[in-house]
């Protein structure tokens, strides 16, 4: 018998709370569901936006933070994609473009996904995809 699962919420370690917060909530939609009891200032997270869950979880406590982001371990976080199921890459590039992020225009891969990929406040890669037309791609 196969294990019922029922979604996925993936955990990544974010340096800033606050900051982190701010880029899924304000800038792509998400939900504040529950916190480690500190709301903003909390060390752990969790957001909803529709069928998709994400938490987050600070890297450092808050008495052994360091002033700035370690660039080796944010180096390391290019490991780590997330991919959203997105019917409009372009109106998603447009948004995010809008509100100060840096992203090139979507493209679509060999394979017949139409991309855009940006980064998070911590280096960990986002692509908002669907499934590209015949048209787009000729």
């Amino acid at each position: 018998m196969a294990i019922d699962l029922r979604g996925m919420a993936p955990l990544l370690q974010v340096f800033d709370m606050p900051t982190s917060i701010r880029f899924y909530r304000d800038l792509l939609g998400f939900e504040l569901l529950a916190t480690s009891g500190g709301g903003e200032q909390s060390d752990w997270v969790m957001l909803r936006r529709g069928d998709v869950e994400l938490m987050l979880n600070t890297a450092y406590e808050s008495d052994a933070r360091p002033p700035a982001p370690d660039a080796t371990r944010v180096g390391h976080h290019a490991d780590t994609s997330l991919y959203f199921g997105c019917p409009d890459p372009d109106a998603a590039h447009a948004h995010l473009v809008a509100n100060g992020v840096s992203a090139k225009p979507p493209t679509v891969a060999l394979y017949g996904m139409k991309q855009l990929y940006v980064r998070d406040p911590d280096g960990y890669i986002l692509c908002f995809q669907c499934p590209a037309s015949d048209e787009t791609r000729a």
